[in-house]
């Protein structure tokens, strides 16, 4: 008897049609792409997690959801131009459709953030999974106690979402402070200059009620991770997000392990003491 596909078998190995709503450009590299599944359904994900992204004709990409789920009926996708999938959805204009499985991967755990600090920490492209949390705060600030955002870029063109970080340092919700790595003459530009970590050391910290949570470039997590134990962070409370190249997503090609961990499905999401003594986790 041949076998047959159950819905949720359907959403992890099948593409699902996903109509592309808006396109907004955040630096001259990366753009912002809001979508809605054809069928009107929603994506279901939660904050950190990603999805698989498939273009007829081309190959599959995993992205991270950049939008919370608390903001319904569509959810976005920052994507960088770094190849022949993405080079191909850059020129994808609003009424083209896209593939997408997923959500797949483990998610920030918002039940063990209720009220306690949180450190949201990103650089570079790191603000894109990271700005889903950030939304899900905004949207149910009750559920956490202070909540301070740190952000860095190499310069002031490689900032993404400009517009958020405006609304998040303007904000009485939130603690907001953006650093580049730096600035050139004619650049308008009214942060911090210097590297990220830099930022953390003035930060009053409480260690046994805060929660820092760290997304970025490799190089940058042993620095940053550095400063928090300094802080008196442990690293059961210190969650990073690992990129590693996924293929599959659902654990059965092997491409995206780190030692005996898949990060596709063990992670993107990890706490730092699951990972600190793995080989080439950070």
């Amino acid at each position: 008897m041949a076998r047959t596909t159950s819905p949720a078998e359907e959403l992890l190995y099948n593409p699902c049609e996903a109509e592309i709503i808006s396109v907004a450009d955040l630096t001259p590299d990366e753009k912002l792409f809001s979508l809605r599944m054809t069928d009107n359904r929603p994506l279901g994900h939660l904050p950190g997690q990603f999805v698989q992204l498939s273009i007829p004709g081309y190959t599959e990409a995993p992205i991270s959801v950049a939008s919370s789920p608390t903001r319904t009926g569509f959810f976005d996708l920052a994507i960088r131009r770094a190849g022949t999938l993405t080079a191909e959805m850059h020129r994808k204009v609003p009424g083209d459709t896209v593939g997408i499985r997923g959500p797949f991967g483990s998610s920030f755990d918002l039940t063990a953030f209720q009220g306690k600090d949180l450190l949201l920490i990103s650089g570079g492209c790191g603000l894109a999974p990271l700005r889903s949390l950030i939304q899900y705060c905004q949207d149910c600030r009750d559920e956490f106690a202070r909540v301070a955002v740190i952000y860095g870029a190499r310069n002031p063109d490689a900032l993404l979402f400009k517009n958020d970080l405006a609304e998040w340092r303007n904000s009485p919700a939130f603690d907001c402070s953006v650093t580049v790595d730096n600035v050139s003459g004619g650049d308008c530009f009214y942060g911090s200059v210097g590297l990220l970590p830099a930022l953390i050391p003035p930060l009053e910290v409480i260690p046994k009620n805060t929660i820092a949570v760290v997304v970025g470039p490799p190089p940058m997590y042993r620095a940053v991770i550095e400063e928090l134990k300094k802080k008196g962070m442990a690293s059961s409370r210190i969650l990073l997000s690992l990129e590693r190249q996924m293929r599959c997503g659902v654990g059965k090609c092997g491409h995206c392990t780190i030692e005996h961990l898949y990060c596709c499905t063990d992670g993107p999401v990890f706490r730092l003491d699951q990972v600190e003594g793995v080989r080439g986790a950070i």
